[in-house]
């Protein structure tokens, strides 16, 4: 991409799943440099380690900045030089978010905050910012503190655009499948260890995105964005009883445990609701959500309103192309992960 071209691209929340997987799309092109900014010292230690090891002659591209984006000073003192971001830190797991809400909130919307405000200041050319289905119609506290952080991304990028600064875009996907915490390793695991699998609800349905697809829609992002814009990329889904059976299908069959729902789960992803989707475009492979760009003059809404308020349906699990069982199994063989664990069986 000739824009990133010298230029030095920053990842909050770097060390994790997709910041792993946007080093193998950068790296080796003609970046200049990549910042990996995140809080845990021994995920940055690996990192450099494998960098190393896997790409001598490209491992001093990336820089490695301990801070934390609750902490806004971090932010500043990593800033200085950085054309573009891409903003993944975020506390993720829905469990954990429903027993300590407040922390959620402190990392996915103050924290977002925090570094919307250090790049504006610090000139930074555009910033693409990583949400969750789970913001669409919310349900927990993980998807209530994404829906305010896509708020907060909104407002930010509305103050950028007025000053003719920042370009601030948000980009939102369902399940990533093979990601840190996700289900597909658990299942693996469990079968492995001769258990049966554990599913939560068999006619649950999830859509499947692979962590290249996860970066491609960021780089869409990137390079089509409008400040405030918001991009959903097209995806297939499944239920979760196929996708368990496409898993054994790959790895045996130890036979299944349906244990309910957890803490804070939906029977369904929506990607774009109803409200979005009467001001989306359809961009082919992606849906642009246009910013909402009304003001803070509520008379014209108390004597006009609107007419057209939200289109007739959400875009959703439940009304994507859903794979069959050999569909998943084709969608899992083309993760690194489920390749890696195929060749050690």
């Amino acid at each position: 991409m000739s824009a990133f071209s010298g230029a030095t691209l920053m990842i909050t929340g770097g060390t994790g799943s997709f910041g792993n997987t946007v080093l193998k799309h950068f790296l080796t092109t003609d970046i200049g440099q990549i910042r990996i900014f995140s809080r845990d010292e021994k995920k940055q230690d690996d990192m450099r380690h494998e960098l190393q090891a896997q790409y001598p002659e490209y491992a001093s591209k990336v820089k490695f900045y301990i801070g934390d984006v609750r902490n806004i000073q971090s932010l500043r003192d990593a800033m200085p030089g950085v054309d573009y971001i891409f903003h993944a830190a975020a506390l993720k797991q829905v469990p954990s978010c429903e027993f300590f809400p407040m922390e959620a909130v402190r990392t996915n919307v103050e924290g977002t905050d925090n570094m919307l405000h250090a790049a504006i200041d610090a000139g930074v050319k555009r910033v693409v910012c990583l949400s969750t289905d789970k913001a669409a119609y919310p349900i927990n506290a993980m998807g209530i503190s994404k829906a305010m952080m896509e708020h907060v991304i909104y407002a930010n990028a509305r103050v950028a655009a007025e000053r003719g600064g920042t370009v601030i875009c948000c980009t939102r996907y369902g399940n990533v499948m093979c990601s840190r915490g996700s289900v597909i390793p658990l299942f693996i695991d469990q079968i492995r260890a001769g258990k049966p699998i554990t599913i939560t609800d068999p006619e649950m349905t999830r859509f499947l995105m692979n962590l290249d697809e996860a970066v491609d829609l960021v780089k869409f992002a990137f390079e089509h964005a409008n400040p405030g814009d918001l991009f959903i990329q097209k995806a297939d889904a499944s239920t979760i009883g196929t996708l368990a059976k496409a898993v054994q299908q790959l790895f045996g069959d130890t036979g299944t445990n349906i244990i309910g729902t957890r803490h804070g789960e939906k029977l369904y992803e929506t990607l774009m609701t109803r409200e979005e989707r009467l001001r989306s475009e359809d961009m082919g492979g992606y849906f642009r959500v246009a910013a909402d760009n009304r003001d803070l003059n509520y008379d014209k809404f108390v004597v006009k309103g609107q007419v057209h308020t939200q289109a007739e349906d959400s875009y959703t699990s439940h009304n994507t192309t859903l794979l069959d069982v050999e569909g998943t199994v084709k969608k899992l063989l083309t993760t690194d992960y489920v390749q890696e664990m195929l060749n050690r069986k």
